[in-house]
């Protein structure tokens, strides 16, 4: 089977995993993030913050680790399938912080190839900084447009995500999907 595969995105603080875990409680299959596992290995091995040391290897680890999810998720017996952020999310966050990748990273995100493309737009009520998330919320805010363009530019169509309860955010999303 070949599922529909839907992602969400956004910048830091969003509300992504909470629409993720709303979803969940409604038996929809759902990979959730998987930075904040990196980020977490990564502070075992005495490193804070991977992305800012060493914001390659970091990448690496994500595209490598969405990769799989997508792999994964083709061969899910299900209809949809949602990821929490895609493989053009690693590039975006590459393009914001001005460094580097392999060709690699863009191979993939023309590869693999998403159905439809949610986006949640910087929330100041709902932004809260934590343990992992370091970005301010005007970082966040500059992180959502290179979102916007790195998705465009593979020619994905980004819907908006409206402000709104968590129920009302996960229901716009099932009712824009006729699911």
């Amino acid at each position: 089977m070949n599922p529909k595969k839907i992602v969400i995105t956004g910048g830091p603080g969003t509300g992504k995993s909470t629409i993720i875990n709303a979803l969940l409680e409604k038996n929809y299959t759902c990979l959730e993030e998987i930075s904040r596992d990196v980020t977490l290995e990564a502070q075992k091995k005495g490193i804070d913050q991977l992305f800012l040391t060493k914001p390659l290897l970091f990448s690496e680890l994500l595209l490598e680790g969405r990769l799989q999810q997508f792999k994964t998720a083709e061969s899910l017996n299900t209809d949809v399938v949602f990821f929490d952020r895609g493989i053009p999310d690693v590039l975006a966050y590459m393009d914001y912080i001005g460094d580097n990748y392999p060709d690699s990273f863009i191979t993939a995100s023309k590869k693999f190839n998403y159905d439809t493309v949610f986006i949640c737009k910087p929330w100041k009520a709902i932004y809260t900084p934590d343990n992992e998330r370091y970005e301010s919320f005007s970082q966040a805010k500059k992180i959502h447009q290179y979102l916007l363009k790195t998705y465009t530019s593979y020619n994905y169509t980004p819907i908006d995500v409206p402000f709104g309860s968590i129920t009302e955010r996960t229901n716009f999303i099932i009712n824009t999907l006729n699911l």
